[in-house]
Order: C-alpha cells, then sequence, then structure tokens
C-alpha cells in the first residue's frame, strides 16, 4: 500500500469499496488504463482489497466510510459522521495527488471521493455495474459528469441524470477475455457433465445445503456423468464432500478458486448467485447458468440481474425461497437430458456479453480527463 503522494494529470483515482463486485471492475479498468499509460491510483474504505487482487495502482489510499443501514437516528448520525470525515479526508488527498478524474464504482465507499472530487472541480463519473442503479450511484448521480451503465435500461435511472448516461457494459478481467475464447462445448452422451457451483459465503452456505440432497435424487445414470466443481466454507468442506462420496457424485471442493475463469469456460452448467461481476463474466464467456439471486441484496438488484438474463433466454432464474433440492434436482436432469437447451442459452448468453466494456468505460475516463485538463 502506498502512501507517497504522486501527481499526474495524465491519472485517474478509482473510488471502489472492498467488495468482489466493485472491485473487478476497477481492477479491469486499471488494467486498461495502465496499457494506455494512465497512471491509476485507489481509494477505499478500511476493509481495502479483500480479494488479493494486487490491485494495479501506484498508490492504495483509505478515506473513512460506512455504509447507511436500518432506520436508527443513533445509527444514521455515525454514518453521517464517518461519511463527513471521509470527504474532508478525500478533500486533503485529492489536493495532493490532484488526478485528471475520480471514477466511483457504487456503494458508500466510493461517496466520499466523489463529493470530494465534486468540491474540487475534478471531472467525475460513476459506474453501476447491476441493472438497477445502487442508493449511493443514486445520492451520486445529479453531483457527477458521467454515469456509466451495464445493462439497458437501469431501474431508478432518472431525470437529468439520464442525459449523462453512456451504455458501456461492466469491464471484466483480462483473465475472463482470455478464457473467454474458449467456445463452449454442449455435453455429449458419452463424457462427464461439468457442473460449477459457487456464490461467495452466503451462497456457498446455501449451495452447501441445497446441491449435495439434489444430486443425490438423480437417477444413478446422472450422477455417474457428474463431475462437481464447488466453492464451500471451510466448515462445510467435510460434509459436503462426504455427501457427494455416498451419492457417487465425483466433486472437487475448494473455499475459493483463483482459476475461476478457466473453471467456468470448462462448465457445461454455472449454478450460482446473480451478482453483477458473475453475470458479467457468465455473458462475456457465454456460459449457461441456473442464477439464484441473493434474497438479502439491496434493492433486488441481483433478482434484477437475473430476470434481464432469464428474459433473454440466457439463464433460469430461482429464487432461494422456491429452491428445494427437488426442484432443483428436476430442473438439473432436465438440462442433462437437453444439451441443445444448454448450447442455445450459452449462445444467448454470449450475445448479452460486452467483452469491449473495459474499452468503452477507458474512452470515457479519456474523455472526464480532457474535459478537466480543457477547464484548467
Amino acid at each position: 500500500m502506498g502512501t507517497a503522494k504522486i501527481v499526474s494529470a495524465r491519472s485517474v483515482m478509482l473510488a471502489a469499496g472492498g467488495t468482489g463486485g466493485h472491485l473487478f471492475p476497477a481492477l479491469a479498468l486499471a488494467q486498461e488504463l495502465g496499457r494506455r499509460a494512465i497512471g491509476v491510483d485507489l481509494v477505499t474504505d478500511q476493509r481495502g482489497d479483500r480479494y488479493g487482487t494486487d490491485f494495479p495502482a501506484r498508490a492504495v489510499y483509505r478515506v473513512p466510510s460506512a455504509t447507511l443501514t436500518g432506520r436508527s437516528l443513533l445509527g444514521a448520525a455515525r454514518t453521517g459522521s464517518l461519511l463527513l470525515r471521509g470527504v474532508a479526508a478525500a478533500f486533503r488527498l485529492l489536493g495532493e495527488v490532484r488526478p485528471g478524474a475520480v471514477v466511483g464504482f457504487g456503494g458508500y465507499p466510493a461517496f466520499p471521493p466523489l463529493v470530494a472530487a465534486r468540491l474540487r472541480g475534478i471531472p467525475t463519473a460513476v459506474h453501476e455495474q447491476n441493472a438497477v442503479l445502487g442508493r449511493a450511484n443514486r445520492m451520486l448521480a445529479a453531483r457527477v459528469d458521467a454515469i456509466a451503465t451495464s445493462f439497458e435500461p437501469t431501474k431508478h435511472l432518472e431525470g437529468p441524470a439520464r442525459s449523462r448516461a453512456r451504455l458501456t457494459g461492466n469491464p471484466v478481467r483480462d483473465l475472463v477475455i482470455d478464457w473467454s475464447a474458449r467456445a463452449y462445448q454442449a455435453p455429449s452422451g458419452d463424457g462427464p457433465f461439468s457442473l460449477l457451483v459457487f456464490g461467495g459465503s452466503q451462497g456457498a452456505r446455501f449451495f452447501s445445503d441445497t446441491l449435495p440432497p439434489a444430486l443425490a435424487l438423480l437417477p444413478d445414470a446422472l450422477r455417474g456423468s457428474l463431475f462437481v466443481v464447488q466453492q464451500c466454507r471451510e466448515e462445510d468442506l467435510a460434509r459436503v464432500e462426504a455427501a457427494y462420496q455416498e451419492a457417487g457424485v465425483r466433486a472437487h471442493l475448494a473455499t475459493f478458486f483463483a482459476n475461476l475463469p478457466e473453471e467456468m469456460a470448462k462448465a457445461h452448467l454455472v449454478i450460482g448467485r446473480a451478482g453483477a461481476s458473475t453475470v458479467a463474466e457468465l455473458t462475456v464467456m457465454g456460459r449457461p447458468a441456473i442464477l439464484v439471486p441473493l434474497p438479502q441484496a439491496i434493492d433486488d438488484d441481483q433478482l434484477n440481474n437475473a430476470t434481464r438474463l432469464a428474459e433473454l433466454g440466457a439463464a433460469w432464474c430461482i429464487e432461494q425461497k422456491e429452491l428445494t433440492p427437488e426442484r432443483l434436482a428436476s430442473a438439473i436432469s432436465r438440462l442433462l437430458a437437453a444439451p441443445d437447451m444448454l448450447a442455445q442459452a450459452a449462445a444467448a448468453a454470449k450475445r448479452q456479453g460486452r467483452p469491449d466494456a473495459v474499452v468503452r468505460l477507458a474512452d470515457l475516463v479519456e474523455e472526464l480527463i480532457g474535459s478537466g485538463q480543457k477547464s484548467a
């Protein structure tokens, strides 16, 4: 983590909180800006980079932030106080670093740097990864110069802010682009059926509880054809492994897959949550999926993402409250017997992919830098 202040008009400050959905597109943009010889700094919250991305920034700074949750007046006061402290800290930081533009990736950790940039007269943009404009981005929409979107239309993007919106798509990491060159191969009757299951900590627990009993309900021949790659929480690994062994299902389990894009490329079917990064990677790679939106997601952003793909024939959306082992077994059995249906969904997903999203977003950033230099 750097602390030296590096000043350059051909530089950008990226503001992204410590969640994968915000960090991964920011990382993809940083990689593309690096190819364009534009310096990148990252400002984040106290969680920092929890995903081990080795973020390609000249320096990483932290400013105080907080997420507005609940309806407690005391909690709101504490959140407001932290955000104000964050704005003050970001204002000082931007005065020292003086980037050509500041780009936020949603979430309240992006709020202080973008407000401070507005006060400093630095060009700003926010990027929305989901099909619904998040709460922090809604608060910032009237205060930024540009709004980059990933879906058309984007729910809650209304009024004058729509005139500043540009559809870029959601950037994915270079590794995803590399593996997207591998064309989807529908399963054949004489080969294994590769099933990839992942979904973050909460998704991992739910899928650990649901997948083994669901697969145990399949006929012997179908179970014998499966090869499951599944993310599990550490405390669930032993019981899930034992359940699959008892059911006669071959499986590779791990708490984290550093090579997830490779596993996705090899999968015949993916089962996972419907976070923005997951949806972006599935569509760029063109892989069919059963999506189970996180039920506690704010603004139902995951449900909106999954519903949009399902409407386009690129995925199957099943809400968690409706996903019993019996229903999941029925869905998997039906798809195992219909390789053409899987291939059609893969092709529909691929049509929605935007592998050039990072290029579009980087072009927008360069425009912002140029506008700031002209007005300086």
